[in-house]
């Protein structure tokens, strides 16, 4: 059973950090694409990074380029997405998700830039 369990979220203040983990389970990370998404309450989700199984690297959306960074850990099957220099439009629940279409959502983490 797939499974995805973000962690690592809450408050940071302007100019801060937090690193958020997603767990996996259920399915190889080597194997598969994973991505970062993004909503604001009341906004459409968005789509803010991903990496790429297939040897394509990594991607951004171009407002949290050279801020954030996506990662992963095949031993430990986790992905992270650090986020440095957070501004208060990062605001949102961010989630994981499984896929280039994905197919697979973790619940969600909230993260909230503020001072």
């Amino acid at each position: 059973q797939v499974q995805l369990v973000e962690s690592g979220g809450g408050l940071a203040q302007p100019g801060g950090s937090l690193r958020l983990s997603c767990a996996a389970s259920g399915f190889a990370l080597s194997d598969s694409h994973m991505g970062w998404f993004r909503q604001v309450p009341g906004k459409g989700l968005e789509w803010v990074s991903a990496f790429y199984a297939d040897g394509r690297g990594t991607g951004y959306i171009e407002s949290v380029k050279g801020r954030f960074t996506i990662s992963r850990d095949i031993p430990r099957n986790t992905v992270y997405l650090q986020m440095n220099n957070l501004k208060p439009e990062d605001t949102a629940l961010y989630y994981c998700a499984k896929g280039d279409i994905p197919n697979a959502w973790g619940a969600g983490i909230l993260v909230t830039v503020s001072s």
